[in-house]
């Protein structure tokens, strides 16, 4: 069953339920808030204090960082303006009683023109089932070349940070943003302290292992990857979030960024998908 729902405030979001699995996605950002199993835990986690608020980004889920990751493009917003856009909801398909579609769109429009002076088409389609599926297409429909960064910035839902560990990005290279530093990744990784690395040359999946489950990351159109925890200090300081929330979760994001930037000439497309499980 998929219904369209809207919140006191006029906050509104897709409610997924199928026989395998239940999602909810707001049509600000096309962020997906929630996705579990039938009658399991939460795979995404969501920040208890989270703004549901038109214009505020969502703390949690998968929000998708578009068309600059990070502070790439110092003329726009952090990460990009789209997490805070109103999406076109185009479709929404029930495949069987085991799997759901939800297809979005966002276009130029006079507000976007204000941060970023490109026509663009960016389409997410969204697969609900035993497995979530996220593919976020851009097409240039401008006249000009334009340099693209992205995420889908999706926040884990953990038993507790010192219970996991990340395989899956041994001997890869990464660029440790606290530090500046580009390393080797050697081993598995594990969380002592706020983390922030951007990994390069990602080419196979991503496990995440817990004590009470495992899941799955698999990316295409992206040989990037980002791995971040803000920690004690950090997480304490941050907005839609409490103090101790640092133990909650982690994120491991699917990218295209920095060295994994793409130039997209006019009528060019790119997909960068991620699929969890």
């Amino acid at each position: 069953m998929i219904t369209r729902k809207k919140l006191e405030n006029g906050f509104e979001y897709i409610e997924v339920k199928n026989e395998k699995s239940c999602a909810n996605i707001a049509l600000q950002g096309a962020h997906v808030f929630h996705y579990a199993h039938k009658e399991q835990e939460p795979i995404l986690w969501l920040s208890a204090e989270s703004d549901f608020e038109i214009g505020k980004a969502i703390r949690g889920g998968v929000p998708i960082c578009w068309p600059s990751f990070g502070m790439n493009n110092p003329n726009l917003p952090q990460h990009g303006f789209a997490r805070t856009f109103m999406f076109e909801l185009m479709d929404c398909v029930e495949t069987d009683e085991n799997s759901s579609e939800v297809n979005l769109r966002l276009c130029e429009s006079k507000e976007s023109f204000a941060f970023w002076p490109y026509k663009f088409e960016l389409k997410v389609k969204i697969r609900i089932s035993d497995t979530l599926e996220i593919s976020l297409t851009t097409t240039n429909k401008d006249q000009n070349s334009f340099t693209l960064t992205s995420a889908l910035h999706s926040y884990f839902n953990i038993s507790h940070i010192e219970n996991i560990s990340i395989e899956g990005l041994e001997n890869k290279p990464y660029l440790d943003a606290l530090t500046g530093k580009t390393q080797l990744q050697n081993k598995e990784i594990r969380f002592n302290e706020e983390y922030d690395c951007v990994y390069q040359e990602v080419d196979g999946e991503i496990v995440l292992k817990d004590t009470i489950r495992n899941i799955s990351i698999k990316n295409e159109g992206s040989s990037s990857v980002v791995v971040w925890n803000p920690w004690i200090d950090k997480c304490a300081r941050m907005s839609g979030m409490n103090p101790e929330a640092y133990k909650e979760f982690v994120c491991i994001e699917s990218a295209n960024a920095f060295d994994d930037f793409k130039i997209l000439k006019p009528n060019e497309s790119h997909t960068l998908k991620a699929t969890l499980s």
